[in-house]
């Protein structure tokens, strides 16, 4: 073991797809360019699609695959066919387009695991408890919203108790996009036997029988005889003289990664002389199953985006002679800003994937994968030489047009 301030590498979102998914897009718009079809109709003709079993993916099944929905929406809506042509603008910029497309997955199969523990408080609230780190992905309120939705209750009913080792369920952690599908999973399984707890309690008070009894919002009902009792007196009963408790804990981990699809586009000026690419419109359309929380899907969207332009334009980590990183502040260390974006917009394509909660499917890594690829493809069109590495500098689109015309 050896320590070092000079690593080659370390934990990025999406790590290992990012760079997999840039070498395989990039070769499918080269292949696209030698035999001169359009990289979209390329991908038509070859993309999976619902139902289809897929060999290279562990095997798996393709339940919820909206990829062939999202090119289409994503065509339609950037102007592919308007954009995607060279255009010389005057004084040495000409605007252009690329396109690609990512697959990632839904944790990793059979060996994350998620738990959680949902308790009825005394005032007819509910405490979830998770061992899921909310690393800024919003997961706190996603799995508060299905606590909410499975005990038919308000969300500012559910108080979160966030990762806490002393204290929490057992969770592998909020990594592989894993958190949403695997813990999302456990809190619903949890939701249901506590459901089926609380009907017992109400049914022993109600003096019948639990087949007798329905759950109701914020109150069991005997349904002969319509009498019924609050979740607050469920749980003052289950603090006083009763053995039955209103808490239930589940764990959960899946056989198989269902995994989100998504499709960018990109639309681009790049300036011959000094080698400045600008991103005009960036167009992408996401299919993550059931998006829990449609507001903070897209938030991830546009973020993982953004990321993505970022390390495939901009950041780059150099050392001096003595190991010292030369980009040691965000004076050198460029990431893009609002003001190095023009128009990000993010659609999605529903499908349900019967193995997540609510159909829901990951979404976490998957869109920084196209950046990289649809934004070379562009600077192919626009300069004819394909950049293999990143970031692209300025100065490596100058200095590849000076060679590639000498």
């Amino acid at each position: 073991m050896v320590y070092t301030n000079t690593m080659a590498a370390g934990a990025y979102r999406g790590y290992g797809a990012t760079q997999g998914i840039f070498a395989l897009e990039s070769a499918v718009n080269e292949l696209a360019e030698r035999l001169g079809m359009d990289p979209v109709g390329l991908r038509d003709k070859n993309m999976v699609r619902e139902g289809m079993r897929m060999p290279a993916y562990y095997d798996e099944m393709a339940n919820a695959c909206a990829l062939d929905r999202c090119m289409e929406h994503c065509r339609r809506m950037f102007r592919w066919e308007e954009k995607y042509p060279v255009r010389d603008m005057g004084n040495g910029k000409v605007r252009t387009a690329g396109v690609a497309m990512a697959m990632q997955g839904s944790g990793i199969s059979g060996v994350d695991v998620g738990s959680a523990t949902v308790r009825l408080n005394e005032d007819g609230g509910y405490q979830l408890l998770i061992g899921a780190a909310d690393m800024g992905t919003g997961c706190d309120t996603i799995l508060a919203q299905m606590v909410a939705e499975c005990m038919e209750c308000d969300v500012e009913d559910v108080a979160v108790f966030g990762a806490d080792t002393d204290a929490s369920p057992y969770d592998s952690g909020s990594y592989a996009s894993s958190t949403t599908y695997i813990t999302g999973k456990a809190v619903e399984k949890a939701c249901a036997d506590l459901k089926k707890r609380i009907c017992a309690i109400a049914a022993g008070m109600l003096e019948c029988g639990t087949e007798e009894v329905v759950f109701e919002k914020g109150r069991v009902r005997r349904v002969d005889t319509q009498q019924a009792v609050s979740l607050a007196d469920i749980a003052y009963r289950t603090q006083a003289g009763s053995m039955q408790t209103a808490e239930a804990s589940a764990t959960h981990s899946s056989p198989v990664s269902p995994p989100p699809y998504m499709v960018g586009m990109v639309e681009i000026e790049l300036d011959r002389l000094t080698g400045q690419v600008t991103i005009l419109d960036y167009m992408a359309v996401v299919d993550c199953g059931i998006p829990i929380n449609p507001a903070l899907a897209r938030i991830q969207a546009e973020g993982g985006i953004v990321q993505g332009i970022g390390h495939t334009l901009m950041e780059d980590v150099h050392y001096d002679h003595r190991g010292c990183p030369i980009e040691s502040s965000f004076l050198q260390y460029k990431i893009p800003t609002r003001l190095d974006m023009g128009r990000l917009r993010v659609e999605f394509e529903h499908s349900y994937e019967p193995t997540g909660p609510f159909g829901a499917k990951s979404i976490g890594e998957i869109v920084i994968n196209t950046p990289a690829p649809a934004i070379a493809h562009a600077i192919y069109r626009a300069t004819g030489v394909w950049h293999r590495q990143l970031p692209i500098t300025p100065e490596q689109i100058a200095l590849s047009q000076n060679t590639e015309e000498e």
